[in-house]
C-alpha cells in the first residue's frame, strides 16, 4: 500500500520531469519550463475550500528544501484544522508585518516627534532643550535606537537604576519624560500594552520612593535676620546686576520674572506680569514699594529706548539669568541662591507678622483656593498685599516692621 505522505525523496525531487508530483498531504512539487526553457521547480500546497480548489505557493526548490516544504505544508494543514484558510492567514500575516514596518519608530525618533508636537505649548524656550539634553545623556545610549514597541521594563530599569540613588531628581525627571513619550507612542500606534516607565503600580514596586532616597534639597536661603545687613552691602555695589537683585528681593519675584520685566508692565506703583511669563500661567500683579520704583527710575539713563527694565550689555537686550548669581559670587555669598530670597520672605512673613497665609501665598504667586482667587479678582487682596510688601520693604531697610501693619487680619 503506497504511503499517504512523504512519497518523494531527494533524488526524485532533483530528477522529476515536467508536471505536478505529489508528496502527500496536499504538498506538490511543480516542475515547469521557464522563458529560457530551463526547468523551474517550486512547491505548491493544494487544498479545497468548499467547492473551490486553492493553490498556495511555498517557495522555489532553490530556496525551500524538501524538509522545509513538508513543514510548511504541515503548518497549513494545522490552520485548516483550526478553521482558517492558509492563504488568507498568510496575507493577513504579511499585512501585519507591513503595518509593523510602516509604524516602526525608534525611541529617539519618538522623542523628537514628541518634543516637536509639544514645543509650541511649552512656556520656556529652555524646556525643549532640557528634555533633549537629559534624554540624550541618560536614555539614548540605552534605547535610542531600539524600536519603541520593544522598550520594556528591563530596559527602563537599566536606565534608571544607575542614577536613582545618586541623582534622584534627575532620575525622576528622566522617568517622567520616558513615560510621556511612551504614552505618545502608544496613542500614535507605535507600541501596545502597558507603559513600562509608569510609576504607580509598576516601578514603585521596583525602586525606592524618591523622598526616601534623599531629602529634597531646597534653595539655600539667607536667614531673614541677616537680610537688612545684606542689603546695605548690596547697595554699595554699582551696576545693573545689584539693582536687579535688590528689586527681586523687594518684590519676592522669581529670577525669570525680573530679567524679563519690561517698562510696559509697570504702571501706577504696580508691576503686572503677563500670564505667559508666569510659572502658573496666570497674570500676576505685584505692588511696588517706593524703593523698587526708585530702582526702576534710577536705571532710566542706562535703559535708553530699550524696553527691558534691567538692560543687558547688548543694545535693547536684557540681563542674563546668571547676572544676579554673579552678584552673589562677588559678595562671597555662594552658599545662597537668588530663588532662596523667596524663602527668606516667606519665613519672615510667617514668623514676624500676622498677615494671613493666603495673602503671603498670593504675594509669591502660589496657587490658592478658588474662594480666595475670586476675592483676588475683585482686588481686595491686592490692597492687603500692598501693605504686606510695604512692611517687607520697611523690614529690609530697618530690620523691623511698623506696629500698625503687623496685626493685619483677613
Amino acid at each position: 500500500m503506497p504511503r499517504a505522505i512523504h512519497r518523494l525523496s531527494s533524488r526524485k525531487v532533483e530528477n522529476a520531469p515536467f508536471g505536478m508530483h505529489a508528496d502527500g498531504g496536499g504538498l506538490y512539487l511543480q516542475v515547469t519550463a521557464g522563458p529560457d526553457q530551463a526547468m523551474r521547480r517550486s512547491w505548491i500546497y493544494r487544498y479545497a475550500t468548499g467547492s473551490k480548489e486553492r493553490h498556495m505557493g511555498l517557495g522555489s526548490l532553490a530556496d525551500v528544501g524538501l524538509a522545509i516544504a513538508r513543514q510548511k505544508a504541515a503548518d497549513a494543514r494545522k490552520l485548516r484544522l483550526a478553521g482558517q484558510d492558509p492563504i488568507d492567514a498568510k496575507r493577513a500575516s504579511k499585512a501585519a508585518l507591513a503595518k509593523a514596518a510602516a509604524t516602526a519608530m525608534t525611541f529617539d525618533a519618538c522623542r523628537d516627534a514628541y518634543i516637536a508636537a509639544h514645543r509650541s505649548g511649552w512656556k520656556s524656550p529652555k524646556h525643549p532643550k532640557q528634555w533633549e539634553n537629559t534624554l540624550a545623556t541618560y536614555v539614548s545610549p540605552v534605547i535610542g535606537k531600539v524600536f519603541v514597541r520593544d522598550v520594556d521594563t528591563a530596559l527602563v530599569m537599566q536606565i534608571l537604576e544607575p542614577i536613582w540613588a545618586t541623582k534622584p531628581e534627575t532620575a525622576s525627571r528622566v522617568r517622567g519624560r520616558m513615560e510621556r513619550i511612551l504614552d505618545w507612542a502608544r496613542v500614535r500606534g507605535h507600541r501596545e500594552g502597558e507603559n513600562p516607565a509608569r510609576w504607580r503600580g509598576h516601578l514603585d514596586h521596583l525602586l525606592a520612593p524618591r523622598s526616601k532616597v534623599r531629602t529634597v534639597q531646597h534653595h539655600p536661603a539667607l536667614p531673614y535676620s541677616e537680610l537688612p545687613a545684606f542689603l546695605k552691602r548690596l547697595r554699595t555695589l554699582e551696576g545693573i546686576g545689584p539693582r536687579a537683585l535688590e528689586f527681586t528681593i523687594l518684590t519676592a519675584a522669581r529670577t525669570g520674572e525680573t530679567i524679563g520685566a519690561s517698562m510696559a508692565e509697570i504702571a501706577d506703583k504696580a508691576w503686572t506680569i503677563p500670564a505667559d511669563r508666569m510659572k502658573g500661567a496666570r497674570e500676576h500683579r505685584v505692588p511696588l514699594c517706593d524703593r523698587a520704583l526708585a530702582i526702576v527710575n534710577e536705571l532710566a539713563p542706562l535703559r535708553g529706548r530699550g524696553r527691558f527694565v534691567f538692560p543687558g550689555e547688548r543694545s535693547k537686550g536684557r540681563i542674563s539669568n546668571m547676572t544676579m548669581l554673579q552678584v552673589l559670587a562677588r559678595m562671597e555669598c555662594d552658599e545662597i541662591t537668588v530663588h532662596g530670597f523667596r524663602s527668606t520672605f516667606r519665613d519672615w512673613a510667617a514668623e514676624r507678622t500676622n498677615f494671613p497665609n493666603e495673602v503671603v501665598e498670593m504675594a509669591l504667586a502660589h496657587s490658592v483656593s478658588d474662594k480666595v482667587e475670586a476675592a483676588y479678582r475683585r482686588g481686595d487682596l491686592f490692597d492687603k498685599r500692598r501693605r504686606l510688601m510695604e512692611a517687607w520693604a520697611e523690614f529690609c531697610e530697618h530690620g523691623k516692621v511698623s506696629a500698625d501693619v503687623v496685626p493685619l487680619r483677613a
